[in-house]
């Protein structure tokens, strides 16, 4: 559909067997549709000791390690932007028409983004009103990305 890659990245690994089993179904889905990947950015070394803004600094200096100029940043962000299924596909398909090589989806940790992620974001998404963990974002998120790849090709799977 695009020549524009999709990229997921995660702040730090879930343990919780249910949920990787769960983002393992759609990843593999996804695989399908999109140029995606999926990356765990490691845990900072000494998490729990260190004060939570520096926590989400150093989380920051991670990801945009690992960014390049041209990559569009979206944060999953409670303040983001909230799309039904069927809206949020009208969106990616746009955001897979622009000129960027790279549409970069960021899952924050559990203390959130430090400001210079939100300086560096091209947008804000959100998946709910309500708060969900950081862990269960990431396979809500890749359903939502199946979701809306079905939908662009009017395939049985989203019901209207």
């Amino acid at each position: 559909m695009s020549p524009v890659k999709v990229s997921v990245l995660y702040i730090g690994k879930t343990g919780e067997k249910y949920l990787q089993q769960g983002e393992a179904v759609y990843q593999k889905r996804l695989g399908h549709y999109l140029p995606i990947t999926f990356q765990v950015v490691p845990d900072i070394k000494g998490a729990g000791k260190l004060p939570t803004d520096l926590l989400r600094q150093r989380e920051a200096e991670a990801v945009l390690s690992r960014l390049q100029s041209t990559d569009r940043l979206i944060l999953l962000d409670e303040g983001g932007k909230q799309y039904s299924s069927v809206d949020f596909a009208q969106w990616l398909d746009k955001e897979l028409q622009r000129p960027a090589r790279r549409l970069v989806f960021l899952v924050g940790g559990a203390f959130g983004f430090d400001a210079a992620l939100y300086e560096r974001a091209d947008g804000k998404l959100s998946l709910s009103k309500m708060t969900f963990s950081h862990q269960m974002v990431r396979l809500f998120l890749t359903e939502q990305l199946y979701r809306a790849m079905t939908i662009l090709r009017n395939e049985k799977y989203h019901n209207e």
